[in-house]
């Protein structure tokens, strides 16, 4: 009884001297020969909470956390499942960068956005674990919490300018599609010139988000190094995507883009339709990975202001 109560009086001196950070470094280091005890202390502090001499702000900044606190340690795992969790991060980083060097078709890079996906799914579980929580709570790491802040706002704002330019490629290809069946060639070459520059423009967006320096800090911690990766690796997948699309339309000679459409003319119409067909599947699994990649970059966002607001 002695132990419980002094490891709630250690805990609500650190929550009502306004310490959350240092409440966050106490319980997980009591749990390792303690961890039986979280319910208990959990218990014991919202009930001390709940009378006083603790004031009103004091007991409604501070019984929410320590609820929220009993619930993550809880289900907490131990340091050998949180090493577990740092090798499969890293093995999913160096797949996404093998993916990177080989993205040669939009499918590739559907299924690389896609992986990236679960990768920021895994870092989330670490950032929210109680270790991620002790570490992107320390003083001196919060100067890199915030610049990671910044530098995702370039990730996000280029899955901003894909997500706007979805629609209206769909159309050129939908309208391709149909100068095809018209057998209007001079109708078809001028949406095909249309397509490229509609590409082209999307490049041009990426050039103008992207220029600034991504670099990753040496001295951040793990989970703030992880996402640093991770948007790097999705800033590269996304900037390959206008250069992989226009290839579908057209290839290169030796000083002028050629059109791809002057061999359609050699073609039945049902492989030309076809083809336009699978561009706009793809497009559209593109747009569905882009849109996902989205909000789990803004989750992640949420995620790390939450942490610099304790």
């Amino acid at each position: 009884m002695s132990q419980q109560h002094s490891a709630s009086s250690a805990a609500i001196f650190f929550l009502s001297a306004g310490l959350q950070c240092h409440f966050f470094s106490f319980l997980w280091l009591y749990i390792p020969a303690n961890y039986s005890l979280v319910d208990t202390i959990a218990t014991q502090l919202l009930s001390i909470l709940s009378s006083p001499p603790y004031p009103n702000k004091t007991r409604k900044n501070t019984a929410a956390l320590v609820a929220a606190m009993a619930s993550i340690l809880r289900s907490a795992s131990f340091p050998s499942s949180l090493r577990s969790e740092e090798i499969n991060i890293e093995e999913q980083l160096q797949s996404l960068k093998a993916t990177i060097s080989s993205s040669t078709t939009t499918e590739k890079v559907v299924c690389g956005i896609r992986k990236l996906g679960g990768l920021y799914n895994n870092i989330e579980e670490m950032m929210c674990s109680p270790s991620g929580q002790v570490s992107l709570c320390r003083p001196q790491q919060r100067k890199t919490v915030e610049q990671e802040l910044e530098k995702s706002l370039i990730l996000l704002d280029i899955c901003n300018a894909m997500q706007e330019n979805f629609s209206e490629l769909k159309t050129s290809i939908q309208e391709m599609q149909l100068a095809i069946k018209r057998g209007d060639d001079s109708t078809l070459q001028a949406k095909i010139f249309s397509y490229i520059r509609m590409v082209r423009k999307v490049q041009k967006q990426f050039k103008k988000i992207s220029k600034k320096p991504t670099k990753v800090d040496q001295d951040s911690c793990r989970v703030v190094k992880h996402l640093a990766e991770a948007r790097e690796i999705g800033i590269l997948m996304l900037e390959s995507l206008p250069y992989l699309l226009s290839k579908q339309i057209v290839t290169p000679s030796s000083s002028k883009w050629s059109l791809v459409s002057k061999t359609f003319h050699k073609r039945r119409v049902t492989c030309e339709e076809e083809h336009l067909q699978e561009m706009e599947i793809a497009i559209v699994d593109l747009e569905s990975g882009v849109e996902t990649l989205f909000r789990k970059l803004i989750q992640s966002r949420v995620s790390l202001l939450n942490t610099l607001s304790l």
